[in-house]
């Protein structure tokens, strides 16, 4: 009995799971602004407790922190609504150009013996279609930074219950701080995540525009927002950036400076992503290669693209509220890295040595 009552409870949780997602994908329209505006509010939190803790009222406080954030947006808009218009307009030459040069190589292979069945290859792989794909992908991005009046409003009323809802779960908890230190873990995880992949971020898209100005390339300073919001991705994010631009530079330029395009965005993405990171980061987001790439391909597909952009840090607050429960904490274990489960496995060791 014992045995099926824990597997009608497993089922019962795989139902509810099947249900919630469907739930957010059918409500995608309202659950990404709702889901950009909480990890907007975890970003200007510390600011705004250091603004109160120095007298500052905490409706100035908000109105400053909403202020920034809209001035922020107006500019990502300012730089990137007219060239995403640009690019799409023109997609279909850069895709017809982008063929020719294909079917080009093509007839060169094949006079020095090497025989490729185009259409073969063209149904294999259409590098088109990724100019296409990070059309579609630009404009849905940009489409939520021009729709941003639920974000900022439900911004607003975050932010005015930040202060008292530490209070609110001391007293749904009985007294007891648990649920406040597990939604305390989860915020100073996000929080530090986030920050210290905006800056990195930051660094990446400016040097990455200033190199494509350099190269003379189209539109540097909307791949350069493209390398900053993508490198909120680990390990993928990166190259999905640069491909589309190094396309653009083949079809544009020539073989030669696409080269020296994609140089560019491994020199850069290595130095960030291998050598400044590591170093801030210290132990890392405490996910493993293949959950992280299993996320992006989950939220990507249940929220579009800015899921694949919060991707991560949704699935970081998963795991450390799971962590948090014994019933779960082996799910935790799972989506951790090998190196968070080594430590775990040491940690038993010692406990059953000493014991």
């Amino acid at each position: 009995m014992e045995a099926i009552s824990i597997r009608n409870g497993s089922l019962m949780g795989c139902a509810a799971f099947v249900i919630i997602v469907a739930g957010m994908k059918a409500a995608a329209v309202l659950v990404v602004p709702f889901f950009l505006a909480v990890f907007l509010a975890i970003i200007c939190a510390p600011p705004l407790f250091w603004m109160q803790k120095k007298g500052i009222p905490s409706i100035v406080a908000i109105l400053i922190l909403m202020l920034g954030a809209i001035a922020v947006q107006m500019v990502l808009v300012t730089l990137v609504s007219s060239s995403i218009a640009d690019f799409s307009n023109n997609l279909p030459f850069y895709q017809e150009r982008l063929m020719s040069l294909i079917y080009d190589s093509l007839g060169f292979l094949s006079r020095y013996g090497i025989d490729v069945e185009a259409d073969k290859l063209t149904q294999i792989f259409n590098p088109s279609h990724i100019l296409k794909l990070a059309a579609n992908t630009l404009n849905g991005l940009g489409g939520v930074l021009t729709n941003t009046f639920f974000v900022f409003l439900t911004f607003l009323f975050i932010l005015s219950e930040a202060a008292g809802f530490p209070n609110k779960l001391r007293a749904l908890s009985s007294g007891r701080d648990v649920d406040l230190d597990r939604y305390s873990e989860i915020t100073i995880g996000v929080n530090r995540y986030l920050g210290i992949k905006t800056i990195t971020s930051l660094a990446t898209g400016l040097t990455i525009t200033l190199w494509l100005m350099v190269q003379g390339v189209d539109f540097p300073v909307m791949w350069g927002v493209f390398a900053f919001l993508f490198n909120y991705i680990p390990n993928i994010g990166s190259i999905i950036a640069a491909v589309p631009a190094v396309l653009l530079a083949l079809v544009q330029l020539g073989p030669v400076p696409a080269g020296f395009v994609g140089l560019g965005f491994l020199i850069v993405n290595t130095v960030v992503g291998s050598v400044i990171e590591p170093r801030i980061m210290g132990q890392g987001i405490g996910l493993s290669a293949l959950v992280v790439f299993l996320s992006l391909a989950f939220w990507g597909w249940v929220l579009g693209p800015v899921g694949m952009l919060l991707s991560v840090p949704l699935t970081m607050a998963a795991k450390i509220a799971l962590g948090g429960r014994d019933s779960t904490q082996w799910l935790s274990v799972l989506l951790g890295s090998n190196k968070e489960a080594a430590s775990l496995l040491d940690k038993k060791n010692k406990s059953k040595s000493l014991v």
